[in-house]
């Protein structure tokens, strides 16, 4: 009976090996564009030195463990509350959503939000913001937070993968107005996953 489970357990063995080298794959790639984008003039918040110099952001190890499967709750009437930023202007927000998951042995309820702003334009009409602080800020990462992009899902649950967490521009520059976190998005445990630093700044 052996003989017959050996083949199946080596196709099992081989499905999860190229779902874990492909999402390796598109982690890289979102790293790969991030770096690109700090070396494109027309994009980067680095002056001219700094991106002559720039060889790239500093990432955690790559851990699928920190890309969750949350539930998604939205609000039947979004409640608009404005930002504090790095600036000291404030920016209105929808409180969008609620994701509950699980990280580590503890469950978490992070609010989501939506930009006034940007839902009005095509391009970032379905567009969600989480910003987060966690117990690296200000020790292994940017004090006043990381972001991650998201997008409105169909159903009622949303990915959110931690590897694609990154900094706000304002944390190279001052010449940028970047959403300060609010407490309620303030994660008590260690995020060791994502952008790290930044160096020098």
């Amino acid at each position: 009976m052996k003989t017959y489970f050996l083949p199946l357990a080596i196709f099992l063995f081989s499905f999860q090996l190229i779902a874990q080298t492909n999402y390796e794959q598109e982690i890289i790639q979102f790293q790969e564009d991030l770096n690109a984008e700090y070396k494109n003039p027309e994009e980067s918040p680095l002056t001219e030195e700094e991106q002559a110099a720039f060889e790239g952001h500093k990432f955690y190890p790559i851990d699928s463990t920190y890309r969750v499967v949350a539930d998604f709750k939205r609000f039947k009437k979004p409640k608009t509350i404005e930002f504090a930023t790095s600036s000291g202007h404030l920016r209105k927000y929808d409180k969008y959503a609620i994701a509950e998951f699980e990280l580590n042995g503890k469950t978490f309820k992070l609010p989501i939000y939506q930009s006034h702003t940007l839902r009005e334009t095509k391009e970032y009409k379905d567009y969600l913001f989480l910003p987060f602080t966690d117990f690296t800020s200000g020790v292994e990462t940017y004090g006043a937070g990381r972001y991650i992009d998201l997008s409105i899902p169909e159903g009622d649950t949303i990915v959110i993968d931690f590897n694609k967490a990154y900094n706000p521009f304002c944390a190279y520059s001052p010449n940028y107005s970047c959403p300060i976190p609010p407490e309620a998005n303030d994660l008590k445990i260690e995020i060791k996953a994502g952008i790290r630093g930044p160096q020098d700044h």
